[in-house]
């Protein structure tokens, strides 16, 4: 229809094409980055969309897990991961896809393990060997011996005792008794007592020091044991129901254990302790096949990005660590972190050109102490000065107390970072880290997640994992709150750590939350504020009484 006059005209002109030429007017007086100061809601929608609906996932999670398997940092298997994921990352349309090395140790792989009691009669036991162990080579049989030991002081007992002896080192324990559920979510008094703020201590040197001694016990005991003429070591799971782990912390050359080390679930533990102190040591056989690869000390950082448009912006990162441990293929500790960065990076990666980089960061050494992090940001961010002496856990231990912090130049280009390790359960919020300046933006970016129950923020710090020490020297770097699930009280380090505890609605939501996180991030004007740099802190109570029986 042609135009005419009349109350929907002015001078031959449509109303419509007048308010809408006065609208695009007054938004061009308006600056870019005001109009466009956060994500669209057809941003977040179109993340939700994706991530919810075409989620990828739960298949990325069978490949890495089901077909991979553990990936002990510096083993062969983690190795077949990195490339795995990497092809993953290119496969997306990722760029800038490398690793990074940094020096960490021994590389060991386990082939095989078994254990069963011989005498009194057989029996096929629960076992798994600790990490790092040596091997048997071919099976060891031998009576055993309860020996119970924890320090050093305790070898005097035991001297002369101990030839030809499989060595059982742990106080047996009790059945547990848990009354508390296995399997939980969160209700919103649970995260209520999170958001608190945890006032700054003093530097407790005392507590550095036994844990270097602690630290250092396992390997004074295997030689011990060895110049006694033990033939192997044997400990008890900490959990009961047949659970197993094999942690172990020493990998650094020359300092490896003396014995091959075993861990028995606790129930045939407590099966050998009680035939032993009736008088008849049962005779059990332990096999070990692993095999040490002492010319390649270095392991690697994985990172892929999605290019920013502004180079002078700065970056966004989110990691996960990669590594596990080996008494099972590792899914909830921490896969499913790893999957969901993956799954992050795929959502955005069919999302325009971000103003900021995106960057991805699948980390390696953190079972260990958090090595593959503490490397990355003491190659790009930040170093303290540290004794040189220590290495792998001990450096865990004594890193952030080392002043003064010295930024490097890529200091001040990373503007976010968000780490997943808290299990496979479904994001509720994100923990501040004390960052008290920071709580109003986050929370307006998780807004948008309420309704899938994920609109808290806390002010809680929490620790352990690979935010840490970007926390240490003032970054704004921060973990996400996850339902526990069956994380702590089954799957945690444990021999049961599959897909099977992985929740297929949970890791799809925790991935879109994780993905719109980064790209609001990744676009918004609103920076996230930095604690200020930490510096040696002064004694915060001058009139605390020490204790003189510390």
């Amino acid at each position: 229809m042609p135009a005419s006059g009349g109350a929907n005209s002015q001078g031959g002109i449509p109303l419509r094409k007048l308010i809408l030429a006065g609208a695009a007017a007054a938004l061009a007086m308006v600056p870019f980055k005001a109009a466009f100061a956060d994500a669209s809601e057809a941003d977040i929608n179109r993340i939700t969309d994706e991530g919810l609906s075409h989620s990828m996932a739960m298949l990325s999670a069978s490949e890495l897990m089901d077909d991979i398997g553990p990936r002990l940092t510096n083993s062969d298997n983690m190795e077949r991961a990195q490339a795995w994921a990497e092809a993953k990352f290119a496969e997306y349309g990722l760029g800038a896809i490398h690793r990074e090395p940094f020096r960490f140790g021994v590389g060991w792989d386990l082939v095989s393990h078994s254990a069963r009691m011989i005498e009194p009669r057989p029996i096929a036991m629960r076992a798994i060997p600790v990490a790092w162990s040596p091997p048997t080579n071919g099976a060891l049989r031998a009576p055993v011996i309860v020996a119970p030991m924890s320090k050093v002081e305790h070898f005097a007992e035991w001297r002369g005792k101990l030839a030809g002896k499989i060595v059982l080192v742990s106080l047996p324990g009790s059945t547990s008794e848990s009354r508390e559920p296995s399997f939980s979510r969160l209700e919103s008094k649970d995260i209520g007592e999170f958001d608190s703020y945890d006032l700054p201590t003093d530097p407790d040197e005392q507590a550095i020091e036994l844990r270097a001694e602690s630290s250092a016990f396992p390997l004074r005991l295997s030689q011990f044991l060895k110049e006694e003429g033990a033939v192997a070591i044997v400990k008890r799971s900490y959990r009961d129901n047949g659970l197993l782990h094999g942690e172990g912390y020493l990998f650094q050359p020359g300092e490896t254990l003396a014995l091959p080390y075993m861990e028995l679930g606790a129930e045939d533990y407590r099966r050998l302790v009680r035939l032993e102190r009736r008088g008849t040591p049962p005779v059990i056989e332990l096999a070990i096949d692993a095999a040490y690869d002492t010319e390649d000390l270095e392991a690697e950082n994985l990172f892929a990005e999605i290019a920013g448009s502004d180079p002078r912006a700065g970056y966004v990162m989110a990691g996960a660590h990669f590594d596990s441990w080996i008494a099972a293929d590792g899914a909830t500790d921490n896969g499913a972190g790893s999957v969901m960065v993956i799954e992050a990076a795929r959502i955005l990666a069919r999302m325009p050109k971000p103003r900021r980089t995106i960057r991805f960061a699948l980390w390696a050494g953190e079972e260990q102490g958090v090595l593959g992090s503490l490397a990355y940001i003491e190659q790009h961010l930040a170093a303290r000065p540290v004794d040189p002496s220590h290495t792998g856990i001990m450096r865990y231990y004594g890193w952030r107390e080392g002043y003064p912090i010295t930024t490097r130049p890529g200091y001040d280009e990373l503007k976010a970072y968000f780490n997943l390790d808290n299990g496979a359960g479904k994001i509720r919020g994100i923990y501040a880290e004390n960052n008290v300046g920071a709580i109003p933006t986050l929370r307006k970016w998780l807004a948008p997640f309420a309704s899938m129950g994920a609109g808290a923020v806390v002010a809680q710090r929490t620790g352990g994992t690979d935010h840490v020490f970007m926390q240490a020297v003032g970054l704004p770097a921060f973990q996400f709150i996850q339902d526990p699930l069956d994380y702590e009280s089954t799957t945690h380090h444990s021999s049961v750590d599959t897909v099977d505890h992985m929740r297929p609605d949970d890791i799809r939501q925790a991935a879109t939350i994780m993905a719109a996180m980064l790209w609001q991030a990744a676009n918004s004007d609103d920076v996230l504020p930095r604690p200020p740099l930490p510096s040696e802190p002064s004694k915060s109570d001058p009139f605390k009484v020490e204790d003189p029986n510390r």
